[in-house]
């Protein structure tokens, strides 16, 4: 095979559509409202630059056996836990054990996999299947839709109140200046189903969030929706339909097994999914802006608010895994388009860089960021005094 380098591969703007400029200096126009004085834009965004160009340009045949790899692995978890699946009607401990490796190969499939390749993390590769044109995820959210509002929206817009709709996801108050309003006495319940039934909220969170700012052009409501559950369908047709099907020769109580497997799988990949994106962005210490604290922002200042905007949590390599590296929440809002593999690689100097400029990083335990996820949930639905 040819050794692939990174010398051609280039990483997009990641500010592209959002009216940011080109600081000349921190003295030579007016900062932005919400600049505090002294940050210095300008060599902020020079120094986390020089950290992504230098890894852009180093990528090669080690980031792409990564990726294949882990395709190849997902693809066999998912095999060897469906045959297991099969063989758990007759050999209860067999049902155990395909949940087990058909949920690992959901989690890898929708984190590592299908996230980063549709975010463009191995574009470069110009691989004909891993590439974010033509990835599919296993997940009932359109990859064209979810594409938009999280690649575009979310990311260019990250916890601007009005412009960012995965603030709470429109349905859960996380941040305290929103107004208290009587249904978010239910955020608790709310909180709970959502992370039951999570791929579901994000496919029509994301579908709703089109319709409303009437993003996608010349496609109207009823056909984005006809998509999400065309989907759907998709999904459950080969979950609860397919597979179960192909496991009658082995019996009725095969058939069960497999149909309960994918169920309790789906269900686990996404109270997974929930609390890894819930780590990475609702904790305490997130910051929210208004829209009038950005105008004009340069990117050394689009770069702090996704500093600010975003939270790490702790793990090791297994975790980084697990996650698609999105225990690394604030590198990936810097960097959305740089191989998450890399993610770990740069954390330690752009910590430095933050610390350096005044920008506060935040990371603790995937137990601490959650547990203040769950009493925000809770402390924020009360109506406030």
């Amino acid at each position: 095979m040819e050794t692939l380098t990174g010398t051609n591969a280039t990483r997009s703007d990641p500010v592209a559509g959002w009216q940011v400029r080109e600081d000349p200096g921190a003295d030579a126009l007016p900062r932005p409202k919400g600049r505090p004085a002294g940050f210095d834009a300008d060599r902020f965004a020079a120094e986390l630059d020089a950290v992504g160009d230098q890894v852009m340009s180093s990528l090669g045949q080690a980031d792409a056996d990564h990726i294949r790899d882990l395709v190849k692995l997902q693809r066999r978890l998912e095999l060897a836990g469906r045959a297991a699946l099969m063989a758990g009607g007759r050999v209860r401990p067999m049902f155990l054990v395909g949940t087990t490796l058909l949920s690992l190969s959901k989690i890898l499939e929708n984190m590592e996999i299908g996230h980063n390749v549709m975010h463009g993390q191995w574009d470069w590769m110009r691989d004909p299947e891993i590439n974010s044109t033509d990835w599919d995820w296993d997940n009932v959210c359109p990859a064209d839709q979810w594409k938009h509002t999280h690649n575009h929206m979310h990311h260019q817009w990250t916890n601007i109140r009005g412009l960012d709709s995965d603030i709470g996801y429109g349905l859960m108050r996380f941040d305290p200046d929103e107004q208290w309003e009587p249904r978010h006495r239910y955020q608790p319940l709310v909180f709970v189903g959502l992370a039951l039934a999570f791929e579901y909220g994000v496919a029509l969170h994301h579908a709703e969030n089109l319709s409303v700012r009437g993003e996608e052009s010349g496609q109207p409501d009823s056909e984005r929706m006809a998509m999400v559950f065309a989907k759907m369908r998709s999904q459950a047709i080969k979950d609860y339909a397919a597979w179960p099907a192909a496991s009658l020769p082995f019996g009725i109580g095969a058939v069960i097994s497999s149909l309960a497997g994918s169920v309790v799988a789906n269900i686990v990949r996404n109270l997974w999914a929930f609390a890894v994106i819930f780590c990475g962005h609702f904790p305490d210490g997130v910051t929210f802006f208004d829209p009038e604290d950005v105008e004009g922002e340069a990117k050394g200042d689009y770069y702090r608010r996704q500093v600010l905007g975003s939270v790490n949590f702790t793990g090791g390599r297994v975790m980084d895994i697990m996650t698609g590296n999105l225990d690394h929440q604030i590198e990936h809002h810097i960097f959305p388009d740089m191989p998450a593999n890399r993610y770990s690689e740069i954390q330690p100097e752009i910590r430095k860089i933050c610390e350096r400029h005044g920008v506060t990083y935040n990371t603790r335990s995937m137990r601490a960021q959650f547990g203040s996820v769950v009493r925000k949930a809770f402390t924020l639905s009360r109506r406030p005094a």
